[in-house]
């Protein structure tokens, strides 16, 4: 009669993936000595962290994530929180650029990145509870509007969270953002340096700092030329192409004799290109035209875009960095960040 084998006890589980307490057999110490190692505590001696460690890679042992997060309280997910329709996500190289450096800055950790688009307020208030719960280690808020209430929730339930952008030089969260006034200056500097004797500009959305600090930019430079500061040369848009497109037809029949217009951002100087071609507007012959970003939008238009170059992938990273620093320490003081920008010539101007 063929011979039965029983199973003995923890048999059924050796047989499968090694578990926390073959690794404390195998290293000879204790389960709580392993759940230390694992979860990075300090407070293990050298000799039993090499030991537990050599078990780890002889028995191939990967740690059980959902019971980590219960003695951590981590989730190793970020979220990124992006309060904008998905045709402007889409549609704006700001954002794909953000990402990237996000992206990049994330690929060497064990961090999961969660896109989050807040379009309404039912979507506000679903996120509200996410957060709440804990959901995530850390938010990183893009697109940030002066009277968005995401940043107060963020700084009410203490989450670690940064900024792309500020909703004002008061702002007491961690940020990083671009020097947008001082790309303003140079574009019109440059503009009215070329012999520009009527420069306009198109705004972004002014509920956004960083589009009322490229029109304080603008100006700062108009006044510092000696020139008349006329709200006739200024048109509102919101860094879509439509929208500058609209703006530049309002600023042509209000001025027709305008020369330049600086654009706060490239899709708004694609937009100001298409209405002053139908108005037959020559670039840069009868009006030089600026735009910001200089994003890949900048370098496929006709004539080449010259546009003020903020370092949009290196902005991402830096959030990241800014971010994990304070997943890592609790409580460390909030950092704010401002990175220089650059003007790029081309033909446009």
């Amino acid at each position: 009669m063929p011979r039965t084998e029983q199973s003995g006890p923890g048999s059924a589980r050796s047989a499968g993936r090694p578990t926390l307490e073959d690794v404390a057999a195998r290293a000879g110490v204790g389960r709580g000595t392993v759940s230390r190692v694992v979860n990075g505590s300090p407070k293990v001696s050298a000799k039993a962290r090499q030991d537990v460690e050599r078990a780890i890679a002889e028995l191939g042992y990967v740690p059980n994530q959902a019971a980590r997060s219960l003695v951590t309280s981590r989730t190793d997910v970020i979220a990124l929180v992006v309060p904008e329709s998905f045709a402007r996500l889409r549609s704006e190289p700001y954002f794909s650029d953000v990402i990237a450096g996000i992206s990049d800055a994330l690929a060497a950790t064990d961090l999961q990145l969660l896109l989050i688009l807040v379009r309404n307020e039912h979507e506000r208030e679903r996120l509200t509870r996410y957060l709440t719960a804990r959901r995530v280690d850390g938010v990183l808020l893009v697109s940030v509007r002066r009277d968005d209430p995401l940043p107060d929730l963020l700084d009410r339930l203490d989450l670690p969270a940064v900024l792309g952008g500020r909703r004002s030089e008061r702002e007491p969260l961690s940020y990083v953002h671009a020097d947008n006034a001082g790309g303003a200056r140079a574009a019109v500097r440059h503009l009215i340096a070329r012999d520009s004797a009527a420069v306009a500009t198109i705004t972004g959305p002014l509920d956004m700092e960083a589009a009322g600090a490229r029109l304080a930019g603008y100006r700062e430079a108009v006044a510092e030329a000696g020139l008349t500061l006329d709200d006739a040369l200024v048109a509102t848009g919101d860094f879509t192409e439509p929208g500058g497109y609209a703006a530049m037809r309002e600023l042509l029949d209000r001025v027709p004799t305008l020369d330049a217009v600086f654009c706060a951002s490239d899709l708004m100087a694609v937009g100001a290109f298409r209405a002053l071609r139908e108005a037959g507007r020559r670039v840069p012959d009868d009006v030089r035209v600026v735009g910001f970003d200089d994003s890949v939008i900048a370098r496929s238009t006709e004539p080449p875009l010259t546009s003020v170059r903020q370092p949009t992938e290196a902005m991402g990273r830096l959030m990241v960095q800014l971010l994990l620093d304070e997943i890592a320490e609790p409580g460390r003081p909030r950092r704010q960040m401002v990175l220089p920008t650059e003007l790029v010539v081309r033909a446009s101007a």
